[in-house]
């Protein structure tokens, strides 16, 4: 695996980072196992990767990587987020101060631990200024119970103004998607901001695993989210797939590996998260960090030859 710093930070973090949303099931994923997951996350470490990714609002996700990385955890660098609470079925945003401060001291009992490497903005709150938001932050950051700050989901103008204040950046950022991680990295790298890009691989699209349209629950993530599960959207999702599982042929590797060396070959990306549920996903997308695309390779991919 090959690290690489995130931005002007002292973290050393794996190309590809295990992206544990999926990992926590829920109605988002469905049930979880504890048993696959643990057995994820030590694939993923025996893969050398040591950036892991989750969130509060991802199921179990926080509580099965804290059982996971019991006695390993010297081993990873750590990411949690704050600011998504659940109402009901419906998920709104929370970014007050007592709720920052509530969710951080869950996510470290649940992740068992005493301080998170990375802590980061889910996504901005509209009713209040990211600046107030990241004084908090701030003042955690101090308390020693955070390392470095981050944000997510965020705009270009929204990044340069709070730049001074925020270590890391992260963005959906895949072939399918690629504007949101796109439009960020040139700010990103002018102000030494390590950039993370997630949704590689699409809830799966571009691993090559569907083949026809999936019969999915209203309630899934890769229903509302992803956003290319339904019509032409699907067709077309399935034609860039298609591209991918060609150019992994000819190399010799799987189609998530290409789909994540596309995005890791972005000028200024630290890494990209790739999701997984069992052992052989979670190997299987570390072999991305290893997989070197050429220029034509990645015209092709983009459907520009």
């Amino acid at each position: 695996m090959n690290d690489r710093r995130l931005g002007r930070t002292e973290l050393q973090i794996s190309a590809v980072g295990l992206g544990a949303w999926a990992l926590g099931g829920g109605p988002d994923w469905g049930p979880a196992d504890e048993t696959a997951a643990l057995e994820t996350v030590s694939a993923a470490l025996d893969a050398g990767v040591n950036f892991f990714d989750t969130a509060p609002i991802y199921g179990q996700s926080e509580s099965f990587l804290g059982k996971a990385l019991r006695g390993r955890r010297t081993q990873a660098v750590l990411a949690s987020k704050c600011g998504l609470v659940k109402n009901g079925s419906w998920t709104d945003h929370d970014l007050r101060p007592q709720t920052l401060i509530a969710q951080l001291e869950q996510s470290l009992s649940r992740l068992q631990t005493d301080y998170l490497d990375l802590y980061q903005i889910h996504y901005p709150d509209p009713k209040i200024p990211l600046e107030e938001t990241l004084d908090v932050l701030c003042r955690l950051r101090q308390q020693g119970k955070i390392r470095y700050i981050g944000v997510c989901n965020v705009t270009e103008p929204e990044v340069r103004r709070v730049a001074a204040q925020v270590d890391a950046v992260q963005n959906e950022f895949s072939l399918l998607h690629p504007q949101k991680g796109k439009s960020v990295l040139p700010v990103c790298q002018e102000k030494g901001i390590g950039f993370i890009g997630y949704g590689t691989l699409c809830g799966g699209v571009l691993s090559g695993k569907y083949k026809k349209e999936p019969n999915l629950r209203r309630a899934d993530a890769r229903n509302y989210f992803y956003r290319c599960y339904r019509g032409d959207a699907f067709a077309a999702a399935c034609q860039t797939a298609q591209r991918v599982e060609q150019v992994a042929r000819r190399k010799g590797t799987s189609a998530a590996a290409v789909a994540g060396a596309w995005a890791l070959a972005g000028e200024g990306v630290s890494c990209v998260l790739m999701g997984a549920r069992s052992a052989g996903q979670a190997q299987q997308n570390a072999q991305a960090a290893q997989t070197v695309l050429t220029p034509e390779e990645i015209q092709f991919l983009e459907d520009r030859i």
